[in-house]
């Protein structure tokens, strides 16, 4: 339940491309976790959505719906949003059904086995209403100002240098744009952390070599969770980046959390 955020081409060099960082329970180079993380989706991209639902027990539809209704897309005047990591469409559809006809979804994804995907669901069915662009989500190829909303869900802990994508988020919403970003957390439930792990790190990727020949990229998924900074610190990284009237709401005992800002 993942997607890459970061995506096509060269990506702004912050920190040195030498710098160690995780990718999964491996430590890398930095410049190198992009390719590695490109090739866990290409590996996955067909099965991506069924995974989704075997994983979670179908639990990730609900928690995209409490997205999209945080979100709450104008029904009635023009709404241009943005979702990031978003190539199979799951999120992107759910925003235009709720929304109005003014509604328009640009659907962001590195991948472009997903984004295949994502345009062969899609079909005709939106019409003009949305668009997919391979990009990187660490420098975004869009105005600034241009976006009302913008979402990224299960996506911003595979992003080599999210401080950046977190600022281009902030540049290319509109003074009173929201954020929301759909991330697992830190189970907060006694005992329920124990089973957690135990089912991610025996049974998911056991479900993945059945379901798509590749346990190994679910393999690295799983361990990608637990890299993932807890809520308060990717709050003040939120904050950091220019947001204002950050939260952070936890669903399901904290396996996931839902974190909303808005650009002021």
């Amino acid at each position: 339940m993942d997607r890459v955020a970061s995506t096509q081409g060269e990506a702004p060099m912050s920190r040195d491309a030498h710098e160690p960082t995780h990718f999964g329970a491996s430590t890398v180079p930095l410049g190198e976790k992009q390719g590695k993380v490109d090739a866990v989706f290409h590996s996955v991209a067909r099965r991506y959505d069924l995974m989704n639902d075997l994983m979670s027990a179908g639990l990730h539809r609900a928690w995209k719906s409490a997205l999209v209704t945080s979100l709450n897309p104008s029904r009635t005047r023009p709404f241009r949003h943005l979702d990031v990591a978003g190539g199979t469409g799951d999120v992107a559809f759910r925003v235009l059904e709720a929304g109005g006809p003014q509604t328009r979804v640009t659907v962001l994804d590195i991948n472009g086995s997903m984004l295949e995907v994502g345009r062969e669901r899609a079909g005709e069915r939106f019409g003009d209403r949305i668009s997919f662009v391979e990009a990187n989500a660490e420098s975004l190829p869009l105005a600034d100002r241009s976006y009302d909303g913008y979402t990224i869900a299960f996506g911003i802990r595979n992003v080599p240098r999210i401080d950046l994508a977190l600022k281009e988020a902030h540049r290319v919403l509109r003074p009173g744009g929201r954020f929301l970003c759909l991330e697992f957390s830190k189970v907060d439930v006694p005992g329920m952390d124990r089973i957690y792990d135990a089912y991610s790190f025996n049974v998911i990727p056991r479900i993945g070599r059945v379901v798509t020949g590749d346990a190994e990229s679910y393999q690295y998924l799983v361990e990608s969770i637990r890299r993932f900074p807890p809520p308060l610190a990717f709050a003040r990284m939120i904050e950091e980046a220019g947001f204002r009237r950050v939260t952070h709401r936890p669903m399901t005992g904290g396996v996931v959390a839902l974190h909303s800002a808005w650009k002021i």
